[in-house]
């Protein structure tokens, strides 16, 4: 699944919308993209009707879960693996691959995609040596781009100019009342991952950063998670990584690397956000952790955490964290290096963030 996985399982009616609201370059390149996306999206409808007629009535009657966890902050710091973690708690289900790629009709197609998605699926994500797999947790912006009217990923792939597609000022959420039809889609989604596993559903979402007080409204029992790392180290992880991803994506031109000032001032708005929407959440609802600490004393670190918001850790849990940080332990992160300006630029736009957190 190397080309146009973002928008790949997205419904006809939807996509139809996404392509006559947005310019297309027809390269050929593009033309292949968009017969792929076609076809997905038929089958996509298909799929999406039968869900319709085998669980509307059941899904009517089953209540919308009020209280997800919500793990929040920049992308690049550790987030993922925070998510696979929480993950293997028996207590917690994540949306995984295959639901945030077919939203509309997870609950009855699995069986027909999975052999499909075992031939197409990479073994690993392709900005770093994450592990994937259709049963893997996954970031749930992506079912929110496909189910919903809106979503900033429209602007990766749809991008109207060479600049960071997050640049200053983007809105995380429509206006008017486009957000009430944004609000129930999402709840509908929550809806269906809550009645497939009967558990407390754990989401890793970067978008959701910006989104703190429509979710609080949205899931009023919900808890927030804050993962925090070095910007020496986020900042051109997200530049290598946004760069990937909207050059195996993007339908139009032109395709650009993200700026690295405005990576920075995206970051700076970002943990502003958080700063200023988690001052309103209750004691027990909300913690910030910092990625290095997670890195180098897992247990321990999802220990006070838990402990924290009063959650239950298991003994049975810590066995499941043990053991997958054996099976990981030969895993090697990205490098990456900044020069002398670029290190000076993000301590003088970031310092308060870097001074709260201890970073140098």
């Amino acid at each position: 699944m190397k080309d146009s996985y973002l928008t790949a399982g997205i419904k006809f009616d939807q996509l139809f919308r996404l392509l006559h609201r947005n310019k297309i370059s027809y390269s050929i390149k593009n033309i292949s993209r968009l017969v792929f996306l076609t076809q997905s999206a038929l089958w996509s409808s298909l799929f999406s009707w039968i869900e319709y007629l085998r669980y509307t009535k059941a899904l009517k009657n089953t209540a919308i879960p009020d209280n997800p966890i919500f793990i929040i902050g920049h992308w690049r710091t550790g987030s993922t693996l925070l998510h696979q973690l929480m993950s293997l708690d028996p207590q917690m289900t994540a949306p995984t691959l295959f639901q945030v790629a077919v939203p509309d009709s997870f609950l009855v197609s699995y069986p027909y995609y999975r052999p499909l998605f075992k031939r197409i699926i990479s073994e690993h994500r392709p900005m770093d040596q994450v592990k994937m797999g259709m049963d893997e947790p996954q970031e749930d912006e992506y079912a929110i781009y496909r189910i919903t009217s809106y979503s900033p990923l429209e602007n990766l792939v749809f991008s109207n100019s060479g600049s960071y597609f997050l640049n200053h000022g983007t809105p995380f959420l429509p206006s008017g009342d486009s957000l009430e039809k944004w609000k129930n889609e999402v709840k509908t989604f929550y809806k269906k991952l809550h009645f497939k596993s009967k558990k407390r559903i754990v989401s890793k979402n970067p978008f959701n950063s910006f989104r703190i007080n429509i979710l609080m409204e949205m899931f009023p029992m919900a808890k927030f998670i804050h993962i925090v790392r070095h910007p020496d180290d986020v900042v051109p992880s997200t530049i290598y990584m946004w760069d990937i991803v909207q050059r195996q994506n993007r339908l139009n031109i032109p395709i650009n690397t993200p700026d690295f000032k405005e990576v920075v001032g995206v970051m700076d708005a970002l943990l502003t956000a958080i700063e200023n929407d988690c001052g309103q959440i209750s004691t027990g609802s909300y913690i910030e952790l910092r990625f290095e600490d997670l890195e180098q004393n897992p247990v321990n670190v999802m220990k006070k955490c838990y402990n924290s918001l009063h959650l239950p850790f298991t003994q049975e849990f810590e066995e499941k964290i043990d053991s997958f940080l054996r099976k990981t332990a030969d895993y090697q992160k990205n490098k990456f290096s900044l020069n002398l300006q670029e290190k000076t630029y993000i301590r003088e736009k970031l310092f308060r963030h870097m001074n709260k957190h201890d970073y140098q």
